[in-house]
């Protein structure tokens, strides 16, 4: 076999091929150097912070970004949405791309909305009215209107919708529609109120989070129940199961992620289902936990205050992965005033700066402001910082 590395002269004699050697190492110096890049990223906070900003330019600063003006005198409802920010101002919701180009304009009669959204639909409903819509990327797909007060709307990421109704009879009603905007059926709550609603992402089930609050201690419940089985009218047998929580414990939010889990928030704990069984992933009753969300794909999290000297403490965000139940931590050496949390993004909001981090725990971008930040919206692509007079873009 010929030796690579050496070739023939005039003469028969070997010499070495300097051109081959000198690839060889560079080659070599290049892979060490990403080797020690990566190590240090990875294990060196300092490091890593300098890299995200100079190298992989993950920090932005007010005025330098793309911007959507607001005027000053009229009240806008705004939403992040997919890749978009839509802004819903006296009946005219305007849908804005990552650039601030207007995409689109649609008439949406609705003035103090509610907002749902998974994957390209986003339901909009009348908060304490009728009327409700939903909407497939950048188009109006149905709209639809009930008897009573819409108190909450729901999406899922197949464009299945549930609606929760108050003002009637009965304390809650629900009502569930297919992506085509026909009424699938409806549900009634009689002693109970539904806080929260959630359709698994198989479209084979809706988990109700209610609360009853009749007797001396608050008794939270989650019912299960089968979406088949209810639309073809079987409704004794539609309830599949009720979870019921130990009596004091108030639920907040419920979650379906993949595989049929569903995530359940409690104010003191956040609790899965799967298998028909309810365990416990987090228990904050003996934590300083400040803020927590299973608004997440297939992670829940929450923000830990821990004290780092005499007068300051650190805000750290552990993400559980409800498949592996791994957590990650992510720290910031501020105390965070709110958080916000879509698909796999979680954004810090520190006062004049965001942090935005992804399920990984890792950075995405970092915002720097230059005034207190007061009001953000976020999807899992486009984060929007809200001003006065316009609206900062940020590209997630």
């Amino acid at each position: 076999m010929k030796d690579i590395w050496k070739e023939e002269t005039v003469e028969g004699v070997k010499k070495v091929n300097k051109k081959k050697i000198a690839i060889t190492i560079v080659v070599s110096i290049i892979v060490v150097a990403i080797i020690v890049v990566v190590g240090l990223y990875l294990s060196n906070r300092q490091a890593r912070e300098w890299i995200d900003k100079n190298i992989f330019r993950k920090e932005v600063e007010q005025d330098t970004v793309a911007t959507i003006d607001l005027n000053e005198e009229q009240s806008s409802n705004i939403y992040a949405f997919n890749r978009y920010i839509g802004i819903l101002n006296q009946t005219k919701f305007t849908i804005y791309g990552n650039t601030g180009n207007e995409e689109a304009s649609l008439d949406v009669q609705i003035s103090s909305p509610i907002f749902s959204s998974a994957n390209r639909f986003l339901a909009i409903a009348e908060n304490e009215g009728q009327k409700f819509y939903l909407l497939e990327d950048k188009n109006i797909s149905w709209e639809a209107q009930v008897d009573g007060n819409i108190s909450q709307i729901y999406v899922n990421k197949n464009g299945y919708v549930a609606v929760l109704i108050t003002g009637t009879s009965y304390k809650t009603v629900i009502k569930m529609y297919n992506p085509d905007g026909k009424e699938m059926f409806t549900t009634f709550l009689a002693s109970t109120r539904a806080v929260d609603v959630s359709i698994s992402n198989d479209n084979k089930y809706l988990a109700i989070a209610e609360v009853d609050t009749s007797g001396t201690m608050i008794q939270s419940s989650i019912r299960i129940m089968s979406i088949d089985k209810a639309e073809k009218g079987q409704t004794e047998d539609s309830l599949e199961k009720t979870y019921s929580s130990e009596t004091g414990k108030l639920i907040t939010n419920v979650k379906y992620q993949d595989r049929g889990k569903l995530v359940c928030m409690y104010t003191d704990s956040i609790t899965e289902i799967e298998n028909e069984q309810e365990n416990t992933l987090v228990d904050s009753s003996d934590k300083k936990i400040t803020f927590q969300s299973v608004e997440l794909e297939n992670n829940m999290c929450y923000v830990e205050e821990k004290s780092s000297g005499l007068f300051t403490a650190d805000s750290v965000v552990n993400i559980v992965n409800t498949d592996s139940k791994e957590t990650k931590q992510y720290t910031v050496n501020y105390v965070a005033k709110e958080i916000y949390t879509n698909g796999s993004i979680i954004a810090l909001n520190l006062g004049t700066e965001i942090e935005f981090i992804n399920t990984g725990g890792w950075l995405v971008k970092r915002y720097i402001a230059n005034q207190e930040i007061t009001s953000i919206v976020v999807s899992d692509s486009i984060a929007g910082i809200i001003y006065r007079d316009k609206i900062e873009i940020i590209n997630l």
